[in-house]
């Protein structure tokens, strides 16, 4: 990959408002478009970490690629790979891996973006078993490129209002694909809107059983929520690289800009916080890895950190590159055009904040003796999520097992915060009962404070495995980038915690309804 990255020019590409089709071939004889593939249809057939390993490499060549190739494999033909037939498998997979085709998803609607649950297009079975379907999608991601398009509607199965998963090629009857829209950054992705007149759809094209898309639709959905983590890792790496290598050469005040107190400050939280989120991926991708058949939460939880990270790094590294890094050719203005989206698609993070808490307080809640029934399910469908997927997180004691004993302290402190975590779900439970679904600076608050747990849990077991492989002498500064990567997120944990107990949060919404009753500012200094 880093050597076809050489010829590969992101400035051109932009401005060509796609890949070049010599692009797309090359990436499919190196074997990058069929990463997911099994090796005797012509993929890789990589594992969930060998695929992050790749495409922490893509994102570091350009963070558009690393979209277009994402939504071609990570959520565009995963679903064939993971729901599909033999026969879906064998008649697509192949020219998928090698790009003869390429591959789109087809989720998103006007009235349903994070709301994946209130789709409104719809499919109809008709007697010969074939689907007719209308609607339409937006926002659309390789819409006009795209061959097969995992796309995905209501309908009626049994007298219920269920989903469906169809499989949609191109020029079939009925299918449209509408104007490009025009982006503020990742402008060579080629982002549609659909329309669906009377598309009739072969039974052997649904995906799954009828009646199952929208689990499928959250089952590839998680798996993009990875990618979209160790995206955010690679981009952090390539963002690192570029500030350290500026800062070592920029002169100024009579020396490196590298020797100010603030630059150092800047390029330490860097380093530090890639390390923790670097763990987390990873260790997320090992649970894919094994088999754990529930890794929602955990891939909201990379998917909300990852992309919050990169979005506030590349802020900081601009602002150490100056004037410089505002300039157009300098990367990074595009790096931050480009992941600006990248908190809201695939999940606004806002809203997986919510699914995060919801999913941790479920199961505590039902728990609880005298509670009575909190009523998650429905909240939580709406928040586009099925209730089946919600499991156990929270539970007591939070205590980790078998770490190194010169970690101690981090691990003591995280037990620590786990019970406290615990307690302070259990009281909002017990206050808002079922009105806890509508708690959201609160789910933000337990989401904050899941994330920075499980990040140090990762951390701590990364540094447990460097000191067994080669020694705690020999590992000093993975420890001492541990010690202050726990600190902090010990300190933001219980932060986000102290915030439950005391907050304005009653007067910040008193003065937001007040802003929407005027419909403006409203206290300017001096009136025109």
């Amino acid at each position: 990959m880093r050597a076809w990255a050489e010829t590969y020019d992101e400035y051109a590409t932009e401005d060509a408002r796609w890949v070049s089709e010599d692009d797309i071939a090359q990436l499919g004889e190196i074997g990058a478009l069929g990463l997911y593939v099994p090796e005797e249809l012509g993929g890789q057939g990589l594992s969930q970490t060998g695929y992050a390993r790749v495409f922490e490499t893509v994102a570091r060549i350009d963070p558009t690629l690393s979209v277009v190739l994402g939504v071609h494999q990570s959520i565009g033909y995963k679903g064939i790979a993971l729901f599909g037939t033999d026969e879906q498998k064998e008649r697509w997979l192949p020219d998928l891996a090698t790009g003869r085709k390429l591959a789109a998803f087809a989720l998103t609607e006007p009235s349903a973006g994070s709301d994946a649950w209130g789709i409104q297009s719809r499919a109809v079975q008709q007697p010969d078993g074939s689907w007719v379907l209308n609607g339409g999608k937006r926002y659309i991601g390789n819409g006009s490129r795209a061959d097969v398009l995992t796309t995905f509607a209501r309908c009626e199965i049994d007298g219920r209002e269920r989903h469906i998963a169809l499989l949609l090629e191109k020029g079939m009857p009925g299918f449209e694909v509408g104007d490009r829209f025009d982006t503020m950054g990742l402008r060579a992705n080629d982002l549609r809107r659909l329309t669906f007149n009377d598309v009739k759809i072969p039974a052997e094209n649904v995906l799954g059983e009828p009646g199952d898309g929208f689990r499928i639709a959250m089952s590839i959905l998680n798996n993009g929520r990875i990618g979209l983590g160790t995206g955010s890792v690679g981009g952090a790496k390539e963002l690192l690289d570029l500030a350290i290598a500026h800062t070592l050469e920029r002169e100024q005040f009579g020396g490196p800009l590298a020797d100010l107190d603030l630059v150092q400050e800047k390029i330490g939280w860097m380093v530090t916080q890639l390390f923790g989120l670097e763990a987390m991926c990873y260790l997320t991708c090992g649970l894919v890895d094994a088999g754990v058949p529930d890794y929602s939460l955990e891939s909201a939880v990379c998917k909300i950190s990852g992309t919050e990270f990169l979005w506030y790094q590349a802020n900081r590294a601009l602002q150490l590159a100056g004037g410089e890094g505002y300039m157009r050719g300098n990367r990074y203005e595009k790096i931050l055009r480009d992941i600006r989206i990248f908190p809201i698609f695939e999940g606004a993070n806002d809203v997986l904040r919510s699914y995060v808490a919801l999913t941790g307080m479920k199961p505590l809640g039902e728990k609880l003796q005298g509670l009575g029934a909190v009523g998650l399910n429905d909240p939580i469908g709406s928040l586009g999520v099925l209730a089946d997927y919600v499991g156990g997180r929270i539970r007591g004691g939070g205590r980790i097992e078998h770490a190194h004993p010169d970690l101690k302290r981090h691990a003591d402190s995280v037990g620590e915060q786990v019970g406290r975590l615990r307690g302070t779900c259990e009281k909002l439970l017990r206050e808002h009962r079922r009105a806890i679904i509508h708690q959201g600076l609160h789910h933000r608050r337990i989401s904050d404070a899941v994330s920075d747990i499980f990040a140090q849990v990762a951390v701590i077991s990364r540094v447990t495995a460097l000191f067994g492989a080669q020694g705690v002498d020999a590992s000093g500064q993975e420890r001492l980038i541990a010690a202050s990567f726990c600190d902090r997120a010990s300190r933001r944990v219980h932060g986000m915690l102290d915030q439950v107990e005391r907050n304005d949060d009653a007067t910040i919404r008193s003065i937001a309804r007040l802003a929407y009753k005027r419909g403006e500012y409203g206290y300017e200094l001096a009136k025109d």
